[in-house]
């Protein structure tokens, strides 16, 4: 429905007077003073005349179980986007909470909650972060305490959080970290010598990937999960 249409079903007024009162900047679409009378309005957006609500903003909170090969990103001209998993009428709302490589696996979190999503990846929060690694040589038995120390990553000249590695065969162990920078689990990995072959994210602080979801498959999170993140 347009903009000036839901205005006039919503409101006393006209949708006539309803171009007037946008044009005098008076109508707030998603908190921005809203220009164009005829953009759409759907069940996802807030919508507010002077401090009239008249719309709320469906909070909207999923899990997607991502598969390797698909990019973390909104849309691009080349690769296919994990927004193109998800139904159509979802895909303009959502942005990612927490990016996965475009070759690695597991727990990936979508919203349009802006706010919820900086609390779930902010790195003065310290929410851990759970991977399952598979690498290319056997993990060193120095690695542990290496990661505990912190791993230094040149690029940003900064050291890592201390991280919990914990092996579970010669070459897969599971990472907890408590940030997530840039290939982030990757180079952390090859300061000690070795190549990561498979990562897959198992969790975000108390969000879990749920294992009935098979990959590309996605649920909303429950009452439980978001709250869990804070406000």
């Amino acid at each position: 429905m347009r903009l000036d249409q839901f205005i006039a079903k919503h409101t006393e007024y006209s949708q006539q007077t309803a171009r007037l009162l946008i044009a005098a900047g008076r109508v707030q679409v998603n908190h921005q003073t809203a220009r164009d009378g005829q953009q759409n309005i759907d069940r996802f957006t807030t919508v507010q005349l002077d401090d009239r609500l008249l719309q709320q903003q469906t909070a909207l909170y999923f899990m997607l179980h991502k598969p390797g090969g698909y990019l973390s990103a909104t849309r691009d001209p080349v690769h296919t986007t994990v927004m193109e998993l998800f139904a159509q009428p979802l895909r303009q709302h959502l942005h990612i909470a927490g990016r996965l490589d475009r070759s690695t696996t597991g727990l990936l979190i979508l919203t349009n909650d802006g706010l919820w999503s900086r609390h779930l990846t902010e790195p003065g929060r310290r929410i851990p972060k759970v991977y399952l690694v598979s690498t290319a040589e056997p993990i060193a038995g120095h690695a542990t305490a290496c990661f505990e120390r912190g791993i230094h990553l040149a690029r940003e000249g900064v050291d890592t959080s201390p991280a919990q590695l914990q092996l579970l065969s010669p070459c897969q162990a599971r990472l907890t970290i408590h940030e997530g920078r840039h290939h982030q689990v990757k180079r952390m990995f090859h300061a000690v010598g070795n190549r990561v072959v498979a990562l897959h994210r198992e969790s975000m602080g108390e969000i879990a990937l749920d294992t009935r979801l098979a990959p590309g498959e996605y649920r909303p999170l429950s009452a439980q999960e978001v709250d869990s993140v804070g406000r």
